[in-house]
């Protein structure tokens, strides 16, 4: 039997701008739940929700100040409980973000850790009398000095996100019973945050450091020796549930870290950043990488598919704003071989936010930019540039629901600002354009259901020429073919067409009888073979 996440596709919430649904200018659960019509009309299957729980929100919720409430801001228990109800009313699965790597500096746990050398929760984290020269992945030293207790406790990432220390038992028991306690609640699996850096090295060496990129090389701080025992622990705990999915965020664009961590009696599938944070579109880099990919992974592993994320810029903008190039990556997303992971606003082409405004600029990323680029004699000017580049707020922007006031988001302001073009890109309108991206998107996800060789079809072919990237994919009971011409040049391929049928264009409605199937600029084509031919054998 097919595994349910292979034939799903996946949609991020990004918790605070989804949809208000109290009126306080942030997203909340009642949002979400008034909302899953639209995602069960949109196609997707499953629904991936950023952290809930209550939180200082250094960093938008990734610092945990305690795992098992629902943070006020995003409503009750009771509303959480009645949100995972009516998804699976709709067929519609959730998994929940949970952060294993660290907590708040506002956690129980780590008040406890800092009162007292001799506490007993002293070594739940990391203290040292003496820094290493270790560098925190958002900048500046990873260790923080406590003036208490006159030692040091290590970050990874922000002062206030402070490492647990998973050599301690008490520390993974306490962990895998937070997990627990939310399978129990009607979750169906987590997308484990930062996960290949629960593991450090305890000799703690110094860090090597690249002269020429002028940047510490992170050897000893991650991806370290007994990583893979604590996934395959996690993942025995978590597959104690039935039908529970485990998704990865492996820190690396790197296919031989990244296969490490998925397969049997590991994660079930981790983000392939190899694919999904190129930086600027290049087809050629995208099939190669799909290439490689397929190459490195076993039998046991599948890809994930993805572009965007609340953590990175919008495709769209990355990719040159175009809309057809984007609907291609839709459908690249949607058909290839992998697990799909759309996020919000996709579907409806929405693009990055860049502020004028310092001010405006929530994320701890950019606003630490902001004061290096300062610090090292910079013009504020110059120094905006620098924070807008790093900062993740360009794509945690509010969903854009309508034309109305707030982009039909909240009845107040929101939390952070609304882009000007949610007046012309938006739910509302988009709904009656039959040509619209959110229209596009519908007509993909309805595909993808339809036809199973998307969902568990091995390649036949892989191929990419002149930036145009088609494949063949089939199982026991279908094959389909797929070309995305990312040129800007008509090209041509030559396929026996009179036993194919015209699945999907982006460019037309009918198909041609010759033999020589002309494939326009941005355009996608996918044909479907009639049971018992041969049609789709490229010559």
């Amino acid at each position: 039997m097919v595994k349910w996440w292979k034939q799903s596709a996946f949609y991020e919430i990004y918790m605070p701008s989804f949809k208000d649904g109290n009126g306080d200018g942030l997203g909340d659960f009642a949002g979400i739940t008034s909302k899953l019509d639209y995602l069960k009309e949109l196609g997707v299957d499953g629904l991936w929700l950023t952290p809930f729980y209550p939180s200082p929100k250094v960093d938008n919720g990734y610092d945990i100040a305690d795992y098992y409430c629902i943070d006020e801001v995003y409503g009750t228990m009771e509303d959480f409980e009645a949100f995972i109800a009516e998804a699976h009313r709709r067929d519609i699965k959730v998994i929940v973000d949970i952060v294993l790597n660290h907590t708040s500096s506002e956690h129980v746990w780590f008040k406890e850790s800092r009162s007292s050398k001799d506490h007993p929760k002293r070594d739940w984290y990391i203290w040292r009398d003496e820094p290493n020269n270790w560098e925190s992945f958002f900048s500046g030293t990873a260790w923080e000095f406590d003036e208490a207790t006159g030692q040091y406790y290590y970050h990874a990432f922000a002062k206030e996100q402070v490492d647990l220390n998973w050599a301690n038992p008490e520390v993974k028991n306490a962990m895998y019973d937070v997990m627990r306690f939310w399978l129990e609640k009607g979750v169906d699996g987590f997308r484990l945050d930062v996960i290949n850096f629960l593991t450090i090295n305890d000799s703690f060496i110094d860090n090597p450091f690249d002269h020429e990129n002028n940047e510490q090389i992170h050897l000893y701080d991650k991806d370290q020796d007994g990583i893979l025992t604590v996934i395959e622990e996690i993942a025995y705990v978590v597959h104690q549930y039935q039908d529970k999915f485990l998704v990865g965020e492996v820190g690396s664009e790197d296919i031989e870290i990244l296969k490490r961590y998925s397969g049997r009696n590991k994660l079930d599938v981790s983000f392939n950043f190899n694919i999904g944070s190129i930086a600027e579109f290049d087809a050629e880099k995208i099939c190669e990488q799909l290439v490689e990919t397929e190459k490195a992974y076993d039998s046991e592993q599948i890809a994930t598919l993805f572009f965007s994320s609340h953590d990175m810029s919008r495709h769209i903008s990355r990719f040159g704003g175009d809309e057809e190039r984007a609907k291609l990556a839709a459908a690249l997303m949607l058909t290839a071989k992998g697990v799909p992971f759309l996020y919000q606003g996709d579907e409806l082409g929405m693009r990055d936010w860049v502020t004028d405004d310092i001010a405006k600029m929530i994320d701890v990323q950019g606003r630490l930019a902001y004061e290096e680029a300062l610090k090292s004699g910079k013009s504020e000017e110059v120094a905006l540039v620098a924070a807008n580049e790093r900062c993740r707020d360009k794509s945690r922007t509010p969903m854009q629901w309508s034309s109305g006031t707030h982009a039909g988001f909240s009845e107040t302001v929101p939390w952070i600002t609304v882009p000007e073009d949610a007046v012309h890109t938006n739910v509302e309108i988009q709904e009656r354009n039959p040509d619209s991206m959110l229209s596009f998107y519908k007509r993909m996800l309805k595909l993808r259901k339809e036809h199973t060789s998307f969902q568990t079809g091995e390649y036949e072919f892989l191929r990419c020429e002149d930036k145009m990237i088609s494949y063949m994919r089939s199982n026991e009971r279908e094959r389909t073919f797929v070309a995305l011409n990312f040129s800007e040049e008509e090209q041509s391929l030559e396929l026996e067409l009179k036993n194919m049928e015209l699945l999907i264009s982006n460019k037309r409605s009918t198909l041609g009888s010759n033999d020589v199937l002309t494939i326009s600029a941005n355009e996608v084509i996918i044909l479907k073979e009639d049971a018992g031919n041969d049609g789709l054998n490229k010559r």
